[in-house]
């Protein structure tokens, strides 16, 4: 994305908080994975999406009015020596000639500038509680400037949660956003085939991580959005399975819940599949029920109808085959009503999606779910576990876990499903794990 589009966001952010007003943006800390080994680093989304300056140590500041300019990014200033450790910096020049920023200060001196720049100032958007450490910096600052009162300071009078402003932004894709979320998409496809033309029975969970991981950097995404969810049998019946350590046995189905993250911005897919190529007889009732079901959400995702609109759907196919299957015996209805279903399906069918993972944005309004609109991005991801020794359910369902997960765009007159590119029709997997060709989608 270029420097237009973070400029667009600013102005849009500094309109709605008005003059008299200034908003801190710190990006996040460095953390530490071990004694002295950092994790990569990736910046606050919130900073990000501001900003588009990807380094450490690093504060935004929005003035809206200020002569001098509006903008001000703290920075590490450029350091050879470090730099021939540590990798390269944008420095003060380049946070100004490569980011936008109007003015460039060394990170160093933000206690002796920033106070300055809340003088007189009636209101600060900034996020409490998300970083406590510089909590107590701002309240610091704002301690010094109490001091000066006798002197003529004035001290800002109102904290105004940023989140709010920010986050409602965040919610509505720009179509920079929405190029960007469907090459993640297309490329977390290409990984989830990948994974299927490689599986085979004897094989490592982890083993099949690898292939989607080689295919992500392949085609440019650095990292996961996430760490995948790589379960085999009984493991697929387990949320968030993370250990990814155990063999995949024939017989089995494997679930892999995977995406990378291009540019900051998350693709979130997932894909069922038969270790050994071909479902069962169980194995195709349930995939094609929440497979099913998967296509009557999508199919509510449209303007106009709200956030739960999906959910209620997916829930009513589900419990209407599950009572045909024979796992749950009543009326459908009571036992939509009574929530019956979760034994299996414990979960929301879907979230927002964008710079985190499950983005953010509220999902209602008042007491109403949050009406569907152009531009939002969500997940749509029914699914079905039954472990072993679930209670009434015969054993030939057990240790079937199946989640079918999309990404899926809200258009003017409907919807477009980002991740159509993965294989979700039992038959095409099949094909594909045998070796055959890709057939067109239903999307």
């Amino acid at each position: 994305m270029n420097k237009t589009e973070f400029a667009r966001r600013r102005k849009r952010l500094m309109q709605a908080m008005g003059r008299d007003s200034i908003a801190i943006l710190p990006s996040s800390p460095v953390r530490q994975r071990n004694r002295d080994v950092e994790y990569a680093y990736r910046p606050d989304s919130d900073f990000f999406y501001m900003t588009g300056f990807p380094e450490q140590e690093a504060v935004a500041v929005l003035v809206p009015g200020r002569p001098h300019g509006e903008f001000i990014l703290f920075c590490r200033e450029r350091d050879p020596q470090m730099e021939t450790w540590h990798g390269r910096r944008a420095g003060l020049e380049g946070a100004m000639a490569q980011y936008g920023a109007d003015d460039a200060f060394p990170i160093s001196d933000i206690d002796e500038i920033l106070p300055g720049l809340l003088e007189n100032r009636e209101r600060v958007y900034y996020a409490m509680g998300c970083n406590q450490d510089f909590d107590r910096q701002v309240m610091d600052w704002i301690n010094l400037l109490r001091k000066k009162s006798r002197a003529g300071v004035h001290t800002p009078g109102e904290f105004i949660d940023l989140d709010h402003q920010l986050h409602d932004m965040r919610l509505y894709k720009s179509a920079a956003e929405i190029k960007v979320m469907r090459q993640a998409a297309q490329l977390s496809a290409r990984a989830h085939i990948r994974a299927m033309q490689s599986c085979r029975p004897g094989m490592m969970e982890y083993q099949i991580e690898a292939e989607m991981r080689h295919e992500f950097m392949h085609g440019g995404a650095r990292f996961q959005a996430y760490p995948a969810i790589v379960g085999g049998g009984a493991n697929g019946c387990i949320l968030h399975y993370t250990e990814n350590d155990a063999p995949l046995r024939d017989g089995d189905l494997l679930l892999i819940d995977a995406g990378c993250e291009l540019e900051c911005y998350a693709s979130d897919i997932t894909r069922t599949f038969p270790v050994n190529g071909r479902f069962s007889a169980a194995q195709r009732a349930l995939y094609e029920l929440v497979l099913e079901a998967n296509y009557a959400a999508i199919a509510q995702v449209r303007p106009g109808n709200h956030w739960n609109h999906p959910h209620q759907a997916a829930v009513k196919v589900l419990t209407r085959g599950l009572v045909r299957l024979g796992l749950l015996k009543g009326s459908v209805p009571s036992l939509i009503k009574s929530e019956a279903y979760r034994s299996v399906f414990m979960h929301r069918t879907g979230h927002w999606l964008g710079m985190d993972v499950h983005d953010v944005g509220d999902y209602k309004v008042g007491d109403a779910w949050r009406e569907l609109e152009p531009g939002m991005v969500l997940t749509i991801e029914p699914g079905l576990y039954v472990a072993e020794g679930s209670k009434g359910v015969a054993k030939k369902w057990w240790n079937i876990g199946i989640r079918i997960e999309d990404d899926v765009l809200v258009t003017a007159d409907g919807c477009e499903v980002l991740s159509r590119d993965a294989p979700k029709e039992p038959d095409e997997i099949e094909a594909i794990m045998a070796g055959g060709s890709l057939r067109k989608r239903k999307e």
